[in-house]
């Protein structure tokens, strides 16, 4: 009798893609999040309506509502009292999308995971882990919402500690993602017993470790708007040390608050950063690594030369769109490439 019952290897295999499709939407997700700051969207929308705010403006007078209420708040008030219904179309149409595609990836998790659910496809293990996925895809749903209320206030602009939150809150369910997706494809650690890896994971997990630091400061460099200012490279406005650098009270408040230190701060980190990373690559030359470890590395160190490179070029020409995005996705490629490389060295026990 032939059994045409999916083999357990297919199923992982099935899912791992699905989900790598998801982690690509939030991808995509965080890239559009960045157009949105960066054109001063996000405040467009000031209502949060879930199920009846998926259907957009259709007839003039729709239209016409819609700017009236966004009128009522400060962002108008205090900064587009210029602004006509024509461009506030332009606006309105990338917090929109943004809102759109959240809504999208929360059905391409759900329906997949139902569906694997009920045809009893998942690992008995697999369950919990895709339940807390869907559960943080919900909550970072509410946190966006906190974090455009912030702006809807007195002061017209998103508060930068929710702001960093809320991506803080993306790069971890992207993570999780991921890090499941790959465990499905490849089961089983192929590095465990090289010798004298243990030394190359420890330098790994800190250069990531201040990748994500690095990534949280750039959250704060946005909320702040800190990368209007010193448009200068290397220096700023010709001093390694500018001016202002703690010139508030209490002292703490500068690395939060102050758009000067957290300039500099960002700076500094990717300084040490482009030190650490050709030697975290360096080392892992070194080792007996299969040739996907080997390759994981090589575009560590790829993707993190074109970040530099986007980073300098979106700072010295003052925030531009384009480069304002491709900086911020380059940041979670960077991401990308030394998570898999930490995949590559984990040990049996992470899995």
């Amino acid at each position: 009798m032939i059994d045409y019952a999916p083999r357990l290897e297919d199923n992982d295999r099935a899912i791992a893609l699905w989900l790598i499709t998801v982690a690509i939407l939030i991808y995509a997700m965080v890239i559009l999040g960045g157009v949105t700051r960066l054109t001063g969207s996000g405040l467009s929308m000031v209502e949060w309506a879930p199920i009846m705010g998926t259907i957009p403006p259709l007839s003039e007078q729709e239209w016409q509502d819609t700017f009236e209420k966004y009128q009522q708040f400060p962002e108008y008030q205090k900064k587009n009292l210029h602004m006509e219904l024509d461009d506030f179309k332009g606006i309105f149409v990338f917090e929109y999308s943004h809102r759109m595609l959240g809504r999208l990836i929360g059905l391409a998790f759900l329906l997949p995971f139902l569906y694997f659910l009920f045809h009893k496809r998942l690992r008995p293990s697999l369950t919990p882990k895709l339940i807390v996925m869907f559960v943080l895809g919900g909550l970072q749903g509410l946190l966006g919402w906190y974090m455009v209320k912030s702006g809807l206030v007195n002061d017209p602009h998103v508060s930068q500690y929710r702001l960093a939150a809320h991506l803080s809150a993306a790069i971890l369910i992207y993570s999780y993602i991921l890090w499941v997706a790959w465990g499905l494809l490849r089961p089983h650690p192929r590095n465990e017993w090289v010798r004298g890896v243990e030394s190359l994971r420890r330098h790994t997990k800190i250069a990531m470790a201040l990748i994500v630091l690095m990534i949280l400061s750039g959250a704060f460099v946005a909320g702040t708007r800190a990368g209007l200012g010193f448009n200068t490279f290397p220096l700023m406005n010709g001093a390694f040390i500018p001016d202002g650098l703690f010139s508030m009270s209490p002292f703490y408040l500068n690395f939060l608050e102050n758009p000067v230190t957290i300039q500099f701060d960002h700076r500094i980190i990717a300084y040490v950063l482009m030190i650490y990373i050709p030697f975290v690559w360096y080392k892992s030359s070194k080792f007996a690594l299969n040739q996907k470890s080997h390759m994981a590395f090589h575009l560590l160190l790829i993707s993190f030369v074109i970040q530099i490179v986007l980073g300098i070029a979106t700072l010295l020409m003052e925030v531009p769109v384009s480069l304002g995005a491709m900086h911020q996705g380059g940041a979670l490629l960077v991401l990308t490439a030394i998570l898999y490389c930490l995949h590559e060295l984990r040990l049996s026990k992470s899995l």
